[in-house]
């Protein structure tokens, strides 16, 4: 039976201390009673006979004496079962849909670990987004980590709903026994943005294979640092007990790491890079590592966190610290945001690592490699074009000049820009690479076999 003890020894803005425990351990939940009221907390840090424990809905209220406080031992628990899906939780993994609680076939503990590597199978195959910028360019592979760098402002909240409503694992929902799922888990949004995502999911039936994780602005930042790991203990359940490919889309790490730095700020630690803790590689690492596949498991978890930038700043310790862990990354463009481009997907910073294993024949179409590459090749020329253009003018330049300007105009219009409630299949989007591939020279296609050239481009200029 867990030993109650009467009084605290300091309260210091969310953290409380108690002296003279024994038999306590670090990320213990605690339960502390005052005023007939209940509120949890857990441990954070313990010093000898000492131990801090920071209370999730805050210490307003609580004095020195009049206090009871049990050690449950043990850490926080989410209860899990397939029932999970279709609901909407808290960032502390209560449900708020009115459905009442989760009837589990099991709990565990939500701070989880990172795979090991000697476990882990190497990603293979794709997840289809529907975004021809994404699928063609920057494909998602399962069991990757591909994170979204946006600026503030910026269309990063309709692009994650628009990817939570179209992703696939494959143009059917199932083609041999696989299941598909999405775990969305928010930080920090306003009550206005939460609202829009669940409406969203409703109304386009999403709602039904995603499970919800929401952490309001004006929620314990305590829980802000909880709801990943939620939403991660989640995803493991169903992608490496029930099967699932399941993807974990994250918005926004940015809110997640100012948490952080606000918990290290109130347990008096030495701030680091711009004041963030300099513990929060290794913490980010914690949750980022916990994608992947394991041998011997058919399910796979993929994570699509999204952060934005402060002052559209890619060295900022935030994305400079996730692209250090992730597989690469997709960057947002203000200036093509600005121009009406949705989404603004800036290619030539963007990339995914693993994409060159989990496509081609047998998993895409045996053509994408080399139309990616070479439209990654041609816009890149289209970039040297417009400079020289803006030095001498559109006039001066030579006819191949004003081809590349030409298809750059198309490829920003056509290939990048896609409405909202447009989903294009992985067929679809190669074919229209093609297309404006034959605006070009065929002298400038050479990042490709050039038997494929002559298979398709006649049918790209049809």
């Amino acid at each position: 039976m867990a030993l109650e003890y009467v009084g605290l020894t300091e309260i210091n803005g969310p953290l409380v201390a108690l002296a003279g425990v024994s038999g306590v351990f670090n990320e213990e939940m605690v339960e502390i009673q005052s005023g007939g009221k209940t509120r949890l907390g857990r441990v954070i840090a313990l010093e000898g006979d000492k131990a801090i424990v920071q209370v999730f809905s805050g210490t307003s209220g609580l004095a020195l004496d009049d206090v009871n406080t049990r050690f449950t031992g043990k850490a926080m628990e989410l209860p899990l079962s397939t029932e999970i899906m279709g609901r909407i939780f808290n960032g502390a993994g209560q449900p708020i849909d009115g459905f009442g609680p989760v009837y589990a076939e099991e709990s565990r503990n939500v701070n989880g670990s990172a795979i090991n590597p000697v476990s882990r199978t190497y990603p293979r195959n794709y997840i289809r987004t529907g975004i021809s910028s994404i699928d063609t360019l920057i494909t998602l592979i399962r069991g990757q980590k591909l994170p979204i760098f946006s600026g503030s402002g910026m269309a990063h909240n309709k692009l994650a709903a628009q990817i939570v409503r179209q992703a696939r694992i494959n143009d059917v929902k199932s083609d041999g026994g696989e299941d598909f799922g999405i775990v969305f888990c928010a930080m920090g949004i306003t009550y206005d943005v939460a609202d829009y995502f669940r409406r969203t999911f409703e109304e386009t039936g999403a709602l039904n294979h995603v499970t919800m994780f929401l952490n309001l602005s004006n929620d314990p930042i305590i829980e802000r640092i909880l709801t990943p790991r939620c939403a991660l203990t989640a995803a493991e359940y169903l992608a490496f007990e029930k099967g699932m490919h399941v993807l974990v889309v994250m918005t926004d790490m940015t809110s997640y790491a100012e948490a952080l730095r606000e918990f290290s700020s109130s347990r008096g630690e030495i701030p680091g890079r711009k004041g963030y803790p300099g513990y929060l590689y290794s913490d980010l690492a914690s949750l980022y590592e916990r994608a992947g596949v394991i041998k011997g498991r058919s399910g796979s978890v993929t994570q699509l966190p999204i952060l934005t930038m402060p002052n559209d700043d890619i060295t900022h310790p935030v994305p400079d610290l996730t692209g250090y862990i992730t597989e690469g990354q997709i960057v947002l463009d203000r200036t093509l945001d600005q121009t009406g481009i949705y989404p603004p997907v800036s290619v030539l910073p963007s990339l995914s690592r693993l994409m060159k294993d989990g496509i081609g024949e047998g998993y895409t179409r045996a053509d994408h490699a080399d139309v990616a590459n070479q439209l990654f090749s041609s816009y890149a020329k289209v970039n040297d074009a417009r400079g020289l253009a803006n030095v001498i003018g559109d006039e001066e330049l030579s006819e191949t000049d004003k081809l590349y300007l030409e298809f750059g105009k198309q490829f920003e219009q056509q290939f990048l820009n896609q409405s909202f409630t447009e989903e294009r299949t992985i067929d679809q989007s190669l074919d229209l690479g093609w297309k404006l591939l034959s605006i070009l020279p065929r002298t400038e296609l050479d990042r490709m076999d050039e038997k494929l050239v002559e298979e398709h481009l006649g049918k790209a200029t049809k």
